[in-house]
């Protein structure tokens, strides 16, 4: 299927796998690039070195092109675009909103660059300062998300720039795909799904409970770091939600402390960090520090498998996925569920 996004990075698919924290590590990236997709690789949760590894890593299992995500507002976000220049990656995508100098370096270098936004005037801001594409997640995404469905920001957001929209937010199957087409999508993004495949290295038990999930199950909360952040509803989120101040500023202080050894940042760059997520939110000093240790919550669920202790972001779809096909399987079930969909509005259109 031919659309704006193939073209522009260079893969048979219009389907993006997103980046997501201690999930899209190599082997789920380079499973969705041989499927012809777009794996993007997440960096966030990464030291330098251990980026460098993860993209040639990637590189040694596929030949089709990937991204690599990172954090616009981190530290150290120049050495990581020097990196992924350095290592030919063909895309860098961004959960916030890059400078317009992150944009020209990367772009100078023949990087594409696909910033991710959840509302109009972001994807106009970075669309003016040069972004090739935008990723516009609804409020029906898993993680950090906004109010705003999905049907109703993504056709703004295409009616306002000029460049590929990459819709995210309750994408599963290949009806949603051709839904977004129609919406004026270049292709759609998703992570609940792709986290939900053999492919991922999420335990097993952690899958399973995502699998159990109704809609229902799936909530937005603010307990875990002051910002709106969709994931299962758990027992740990519950006790969040009903903890004291005192009890939740000890909460958060243990678990930084445990983030500040496993990366190595310092107790200066770790509060920086936290308050470079307020988005101009008045945040308590807990939620300061939940914010920047939010890594170590999802690290407790998505890599030691530890559902009481950790948190699972997750976009609503969990509630109707029931299956853990390999990436190769999944794209290929969109794709065919999309050329399917197209034929029956084709002969629609037809009977007319």
């Amino acid at each position: 299927m031919d659309t704006a996004l193939t073209r522009l990075v260079g893969v048979r698919h219009p389907v993006v796998q997103t980046g997501m924290g201690w999930v899209a590590g190599p082997r789920l990236v380079s499973a969705t690039a041989n499927a012809g997709a777009l794996g993007i690789l997440a960096s966030a949760t990464m030291t330098l070195d251990q980026l460098r590894s993860a993209v040639r890593e990637v590189r040694s299992r596929t030949d089709a092109p990937f991204g690599v995500n990172l954090r616009a507002d981190a530290g150290d976000a120049r050495d990581r675009v020097r990196i992924i220049i350095d290592e030919g990656v063909r895309v860098a995508s961004f959960a916030l909103a890059p400078s317009r100098e992150l944009i020209a370096e990367l772009k100078d270098a023949g990087v594409v660059v696909i910033p991710s936004v959840g509302a109009r005037r972001h994807a106009e801001k970075v669309a003016a300062w040069g972004a090739d594409a935008v990723i516009v997640q609804g409020g029906e995404g898993g993680g950090h998300t906004g109010e705003v469905a999905t049907t109703v920001l993504l056709p703004q957001v295409v009616d306002a720039v000029g460049v590929p929209v990459v819709a995210a937010g309750g994408f599963h199957d290949g009806r949603g795909l051709v839904a977004a087409l129609a919406l004026g999508a270049a292709g759609v993004a998703m992570g609940t799904r792709f986290l939900l495949t053999s492919d991922s290295t999420v335990p097993a038990a952690v899958k399973a409970r995502y699998l159990a999930a109704t809609v229902k199950d799936v909530t937005v909360t603010t307990a875990v770091d002051g910002l709106p952040h969709r994931m299962l509803r758990t027992d740990l989120v519950d006790s969040l939600e009903r903890s004291g101040r005192t009890r939740v500023l000890a909460q958060a202080v243990r678990r930084a402390a445990g983030f500040r050894r496993m990366s190595g940042l310092s107790w200066p760059a770790m509060i920086r960090d936290g308050l470079a997520m307020k988005h101009g939110k008045n945040l308590s000093w807990s939620q300061v520090l939940l914010a920047a240790n939010t890594p170590m919550l999802l690290r407790s669920a998505m890599v030691d498998g530890r559902t009481d202790l950790g948190v699972m972001a997750s976009g609503q779809v969990a509630g109707v996925i029931d299956d853990l096909p390999s990436c190769e399987e999944l794209v290929n079930r969109i794709m065919t569920e999309a050329e399917e969909t197209l034929k029956c509005l084709e002969a629609l259109r037809a009977a007319r």
